[in-house]
């Protein structure tokens, strides 16, 4: 694993090359020292935060996959899933040909059952599984859209969105830029033909997410408040998933607004993400189901504040928000989400010296999500971090003990 960090300083340096750019110039991009260059060029300095990765992308034209070799090399039955990825690239490009279906599709009343079933998956962050179900439930919901009118029509194209939402989510964790691409794309154009007045808002909140890979954080922003002014009428009215839209767009914002060294703007996204949640809370009326797919609560918005604290830098903040956070907010999330919080601790632990802690915080992370975990790139900078400090240190206690016994002589 040692090795994955010279490699990403040598794809680095070969693209800055091909641009002929100096080393000083790079620096002075990122807000760097030509000799940090130098050492990550040369593998001696870890990109442990996804801000930074993004933004040396960004600088050296190239998508940040391409720097640290995502997807990841695996066994073979690991890599299964792009042959499902692949499936469901053919279904998105003929988006707008005669479905080929075979039979009478099911009605959309059943196919938000399969949904259900991808929000468990979603929940459990096994996204291989999401990726195997996906050809045929949006070959079927095309299908649908295609022999039905008025609002089973829209139903169908609404399913199609929330397929294409998971689609998305699932190509971003296992490192499919393509599928990243046209997953938004498609749930885009189908969220406008759905009649769901907050579809298009899950569609924003999709793309700000992908903005992130070339390092537009502004731009993120300006999207994140363009959706929330398309939902504000249903926030105001206290409408239970413009509520849950609106929170999420706030937290996917202040992550933004913090890469962005906007701390204050950061802040206060929390905040607003924090009342949005207290109105969840209060809410009283029927059950509805959160057809959306997304994920808020006020566990949610108490782990982005320490990813927010951790993209600023202050891990004593983040540290701090952690041990007031009850054990039992963060165990009743989903499991995908707890593998981020795990991960997100594992790198406050080690900033902070605790190198013990950030494992077990490491070890935690992947026995939850482990799917997620093995291939998410800050999870493996961590962990060669840590390897990396733990054979320092016991070379350093090795040199002190040869020492004592005079081996020199």
């Amino acid at each position: 694993m040692l090795e994955e960090a010279e490699e990403i300083g040598r794809r680095a340096r070969r693209a800055r090359l091909r641009l002929g750019m100096p080393q000083a110039d790079l620096a002075a991009a990122l807000n760097k020292t030509q000799g940090w260059v130098s050492k990550m060029e040369r593998g001696l300095i870890e990109i442990d935060r996804v801000s930074l990765l993004n933004l040396l992308a960004s600088e050296l034209h190239v998508h940040p996959n391409d720097l640290i070799g995502r997807p990841y090399q695996s066994s073979p039955s690991e890599n299964q899933w792009q042959v499902a990825a692949v499936s469901i690239l053919r279904e998105l490009r003929r988006y707008d040909l005669t479905p080929v279906f075979e039979g009478t599709p099911r009605p959309s009343r059943d196919l938000w059952r399969e949904l259900t079933r991808l929000h468990r998956l979603r929940d459990a962050a096994a996204n291989v599984a999401i990726l195997r179900v996906l050809p045929d439930l949006l070959r079927e919901a095309r299908a649908l859209a295609e022999v039905s009118a008025g609002h089973e029509c829209e139903e169908a194209y609404a399913v199609y969105a929330v397929a294409c939402k998971f689609a998305h989510t699932a190509a971003h964790a296992l490192g499919h830029p393509e599928l990243v691409a046209m997953a938004a794309e498609r749930a885009a154009w189908s969220a406008r033909l759905s009649g769901d007045p907050l579809m298009p808002a899950l569609a924003d909140w999709m793309r700000v997410w992908d903005m992130w890979a070339t390092a537009d954080w502004a731009d993120s922003l300006d999207l994140s408040d363009k959706a929330l002014a398309s939902i504000q009428d249903r926030y105001d009215r206290g409408e239970l998933p413009a509520l849950r839209m609106w929170g999420a767009l706030q937290l996917r914002a202040a992550v933004a607004a913090a890469r962005a060294n906007r701390a204050g703007d950061a802040e206060d996204r929390i905040g607003d993400a924090r009342d949005a949640a207290n109105r969840m809370s209060s809410y009283q009326g029927p059950p509805v189901y959160d057809r959306h797919s997304v994920t808020f609560s006020p566990g949610n918005v108490q782990i982005h504040a320490i990813s927010v604290a951790l993209e600023n830098g202050d891990q004593a903040k983040a540290l701090a928000i952690h041990r007031r956070t009850s054990p039992d907010v963060v165990a009743s999330l989903p499991n995908s989400r707890q593998g981020h919080h795990h991960m997100d601790l594992a790198r406050a632990w080690l900033w902070d010296g605790s190198r013990d802690r950030a494992l077990a915080s490491l070890e935690t992370a992947e026995r939850i999500a482990p799917q997620l975990v093995r291939n998410h790139p800050i999870a493996r900078s961590t962990l060669r971090s840590i390897v990396h400090a733990e054979r320092a240190a016991t070379r350093e206690k090795l040199r002190r003990m040869s020492d004592r016994f005079h081996l020199d002589g």
